[in-house]
């Protein structure tokens, strides 16, 4: 199964008992050389975070079995959410995966070079002028605007091989999409259309995560109606959370991205996907102290009694929010450390009382996201989302992924 319980993360943390060695990471079960990495990389790495590519496919295929007879595509954009999409979308292809949106047109770019074979679709859709880099490239854009549509069909018009079209529909978000007095619009001048190959009308859910809102049933029904407008094509309004809103919202094509990588698309319920990172700071040093001294910027924290403090080698340039001060908190064996003081850029303090001396010591590692503690709990304690938390994860870690080989089995 992937995930963590293979229990080898302890061995591949070897440099955390030992002194900063680490030798090796973990595959697939097993330990191999770090490509790339030498021996001063891996000693003077202040955090490490493991990706376990293989619970994101496993999470894929979760879905799109959930989903079927529709298609389960891929959102990848912002670097698979910040966790490398250069590892993970060459899985999630290799599993059976056919269908992946991005964000913007650089990014189709580069997972074009991964992917010769992949439907990638930019959402953002062409800015003008750029509709050259779409055709070069077999890119898939995702038309929102009525002039979009119209600077498309002119490009198109010229013979130069445009790829085919997705057209985006607003249905109450009043973000990206056509409005009706648009697609009324067009609907009077069917010489646009015809002159493109629309593949799928899309729309995107306001309230997803709230089962209960009545926004949801609205917009559905909303994009029946307006797609009325346009040629019978696959329809798509289900993201992450939309796809356990029921069956009738998985339509021809479900559009899963903060689900594969471990985030909660039902908040307030159990969490029905694989967690896919752990994240691990490295202690630079322990100091034990006594009161009245306080502890950070701004003395926020005042110490009472007899404490053991840890600082950790991770702060919010990576990623680890300044809105954790005096009330975030990591493990070590197990047990609850918190956030004292202030959350700096390069450090963070954590009171290590109640945890044995043999287990924080400088070199030792403290877990800040991981079993038990995973990136909508951080950020429920930061008060943001899981999105926020996976996108601002800094590349000062030694990154590692697991899980990469046999992800098609």
């Amino acid at each position: 199964m992937p995930g963590w319980a293979s229990g080898n993360c302890a061995a591949t943390c070897a440099f955390a008992e030992q002194g900063l060695v680490f030798p090796s990471e973990e595959r697939d079960g097993a330990l191999s050389p770090l490509p790339g990495r030498t021996m001063t990389d891996l000693a003077r790495a202040t955090a490490l975070l493991t990706i376990d590519v293989a619970a994101i496919v496993a999470n894929w295929k979760r879905l799109s079995a959930l989903v079927a007879p529709a298609e389960a595509s891929a959102v990848v954009k912002a670097d698979c959410y910040g966790l490398g999409m250069d590892r993970i979308a060459p899985a999630l292809f290799a599993a059976g995966c056919r269908s992946f949106f991005v964000a913007c047109v650089n990014e189709g770019i580069a997972l074009r070079r991964l992917l010769p074979g992949a439907m990638i679709h930019v959402l953002s859709g062409p800015m003008g002028g750029d509709e050259a880099e779409f055709a070069a490239h077999g890119l898939i854009p995702v038309l929102n605007s009525l002039s979009q549509m119209t600077g498309w069909a002119s490009f198109a018009k010229k013979g130069s091989g445009a790829p085919a079209v997705a057209i985006h529909i607003d249905t109450g978000m009043s973000r990206l999409g056509l409005s009706e007095p648009e697609l009324e619009r067009l609907a009077a001048k069917p010489e646009i259309l015809a002159a493109m190959r629309p593949i799928l009308v899309m729309s995107h859910l306001a309230c997803a995560d709230d089962s209960d809102s009545p926004m949801n049933a609205r917009q559905l029904t909303t994009l029946r109606r307006l797609a009325s407008h346009l040629p019978a094509l696959p329809q798509s309004i289900a993201a992450s959370s939309g796809i356990f809103l029921g069956r009738g919202f998985h339509l021809g094509m479900v559009r899963p991205g903060a689900a594969l990588y471990g985030l909660n698309p039902m908040p307030g319920r159990p969490n029905p996907m694989s967690q896919v990172i752990k994240l691990e700071g490295k202690i630079v040093q322990v100091r034990d102290v006594d009161s009245p001294q306080t502890v950070g910027y701004g003395a926020t924290h005042r110490v009472e009694g007899k404490r053991r403090l840890a600082i950790v080698a991770v702060g919010y340039a990576d990623g680890w929010f300044r809105s954790l001060s005096n009330r975030g908190h990591g493990m070590i064996g197990g047990v609850k450390v918190p956030v004292v003081g202030r959350v700096s850029m390069d450090l963070t303090t954590f009171d290590v009382t109640d945890v044995p001396v043999e287990s924080a010591h400088p070199g030792g590692l403290i877990q800040l996201i991981g079993p038990g503690y995973g990136p909508d709990h951080l950020a429920a304690e930061a008060d943001t989302i899981g999105y926020e938390v996976l996108t601002a994860l800094g590349r000062r870690h030694l990154r590692r992924w697991i899980g990469t080989e046999g992800a098609a089995s």
